[in-house]
């Protein structure tokens, strides 16, 4: 029986790699990873494209397809059971009805072929299949309903291409809520809505997040970081560079490059005058650095920094893989 105190998700020292199609040698993409989910917890975890955030956060319902990509250490403790050692007729089980996910683009997560409803209905009863279909179909009216639908019955009969961007996410979402997962795992569920959509998709999921459960929100947009987050954890290159509660990271980032993410927001400070950029991209897999990763692109970069790995250590109340953090 799992401890009531313990968190809803630990994920202990991941290590994942991708085979090479041509070489079928494996590329480390992510590193060491570790971070916790606590229930009523939203973990927003940050960065630029590239680093890692979504590869690690599909690991967890072993959504990433085997090969090309292998998990290469590490745990991950949910409810206190490892899922990388159950088998997949076993996790099967737990997505969806555990573990639910918000993918990125509802208009290629959804299938453009089947009905909403009907889409709906088979997420609910392969869970259910004791469930009367008219059940099921009653309950995907209602959170339809509940995700802000004006019309849902007209949404339910639609094919996905017959509703608005905003639209297909609240489907997205409702597809997701409706069999109350005890984790979500929102993967930049509001990156391709406007501005206006967004901020309403936001307040909605903050509304339906329940107090007995944790999400993960993944993103690069340090905005939607301010309005979501209880906790942050930045990855940049495949590892997570800081952690801290979000009230504490956004008082004072201690690693150079979450600072320098922060640096490149506008705000009433900066207004007329231009912009601070991050030099450089992050660099592929394959092509990490010996040393620190962020060395090449760092304003603060010293000599050693480049030669030397640096480890995650605590900076107050923050987790920090940077020496020379303060």
């Amino acid at each position: 029986m799992p401890d009531a105190d313990q968190p809803l998700l630990q994920v202990k020292h991941l290590t994942i790699a991708f085979e090479n199609d041509e070489t079928r040698q494996a590329v480390t993409t992510v590193q060491d990873v570790s971070f916790e989910v606590r229930r009523g917890e939203i973990l927003c975890i940050v960065g630029e494209s590239g680093c890692g955030k979504s590869v690690s956060s599909m690991c967890i319902p072993r959504l990433l397809p085997s090969p090309p990509a292998r998990i290469l250490g590490g745990e991950i403790l949910f409810d206190g059971v490892d899922l990388l050692k159950l088998p997949i007729r076993q996790i099967r089980a737990y997505r969806g009805k555990r573990i639910g996910v918000i993918f990125q683009d509802p208009m290629t997560a959804l299938s453009p072929l089947v009905r909403v409803g009907d889409q709906i209905v088979e997420a609910v009863r392969i869970h259910e299949p004791a469930l009367p279909r008219e059940a099921a179909r009653a309950r995907a009216l209602e959170w339809l309903g509940k995700v802000g639908i004006q019309d849902p019955a007209r949404a339910l009969r639609a094919y996905p291409y017959e509703l608005s961007g905003g639209m297909q996410q609240r489907v997205m979402i409702a597809m997701c809520l409706i069999l109350e997962p005890q984790l979500v795992i929102a993967d930049e569920p509001t990156t391709a809505l406007d501005v206006t959509i967004q901020a309403q998709v936001l307040e909605l999921m903050l509304q339906l997040h329940r107090k007995d459960s944790g999400m993960i929100f993944i993103t690069h947009d340090m905005g939607v970081v301010c309005k979501m987050a209880d906790r942050v954890a930045v990855m940049y290159a495949g590892q997570i560079v800081e952690q801290a509660a979000a009230k504490d990271f956004f008082a004072g980032p201690k690693h150079p490059y979450a600072r320098a993410l922060l640096d490149a927001l506008p705000s009433h400070a900066t207004r007329g005058r231009k912009l601070r950029a991050i030099p450089g991209q992050v660099p592929s897999p394959g092509h990490f650095a010996e040393g620190c990763r962020f060395a090449e692109r760092c304003s603060e970069a010293r000599p050693e920094c480049a030669a030397t790995p640096p480890a995650l250590h605590a900076v107050g109340a923050h987790l920090v893989r940077c020496p020379h953090a303060r």
